[in-house]
């Protein structure tokens, strides 16, 4: 009987055959992903960067830093537009903050005498 050689494969290729058949990620993909990863870090770092304020110190510089914005803040200027007053759904409605923030809010509010309750869900400013 004759016996055929048959071809031996080596090491490498078998490495290869696998990692093509079972997906496994090269050290050229996964340099790939990681500039990807970093141009979209920078991209979202150049959307996100917040828009200087026109706040100007005393002495002509600009100053730099968060918006002086806060969620009660938005939450007075709402009660204070309604002149009847304003219900927690509208403030709601108007904000879209979630119902255990507004209602903080406005626990907060009415402790340091910003807003007065005119009767049960309306609140009007002091």
């Amino acid at each position: 009987m004759n016996k055929k050689k048959s071809k031996q494969v080596s090491f490498d290729a078998m490495v290869k055959f696998f990692m093509r058949q079972y997906d496994v990620p090269t050290k050229r993909d996964i340099n790939n992903l990681m500039a990807r990863l970093d141009g979209l870090e920078k991209l979202i770092k150049a959307i996100a960067r917040p828009a200087k304020s026109g706040h100007v110190s005393s002495k002509g510089k600009a100053l730099s830093g968060k918006s002086s914005v806060t969620a009660s803040d938005i939450v007075l200027n709402i009660i204070k537009t309604c002149r009847n007053g304003a219900g927690f759904a509208q403030i709601q409605a108007q904000t879209g903050f979630g119902e255990k923030k507004l209602r903080n809010i406005i626990f907060r509010l009415n402790n340091i005498n910003n807003i007065k309750r005119k009767s049960r869900g309306i609140y009007i400013s002091s």
